[in-house]
């Protein structure tokens, strides 16, 4: 079973930058979709993007693209999440993803979940 753990969360203002990363333990990534989720106060969990696990297919929500950017360094075992041109609806617990289907199912969360990190992004 692999663990994710996520960081480098915080506060920032409308149109900054935060840079997300999510390492992995017990087990190489190589064998997993990876992908980024969040939900905010009151809404349900939603998909934000995903990267295939040869790093070659990337999907993401629309409400992000264009804006973030998902990258993996399987030598690190890692995978990031580059957010620019934040907005105020971008605030939300951001949370990593791994699935190990061998079919790329990007939207759908696979059974690997980090505890989140907590993204805030003032007016």
């Amino acid at each position: 079973q692999v663990q994710l753990v996520e960081s480098g969360g915080g506060l920032v203002q409308a149109g900054g930058s935060l840079r997300l990363s999510c390492v992995a333990s017990g087990r190489t990534l190589r064998n997993y979709a990876m992908g980024w989720f969040r939900q905010a106060p009151g809404k349900e969990r939603e998909f934000v993007a995903a990267i295939s696990g040869n790093g070659v297919d990337t999907a993401y929500a629309d409400s992000v693209r264009a804006r973030f950017i998902i990258s993996r360094d399987s030598a690190r075992n890692t995978v990031a999440l580059q957010m620019n041109d934040l907005k105020p609806e971008d605030t939300a617990v951001y949370y990593c993803n791994g699935d190990m289907s061998p079919f790329w199912r990007p939207t759908r969360p696979g059974e690997a979940w980090g505890p989140g990190t907590q993204v805030t992004v003032s007016s």
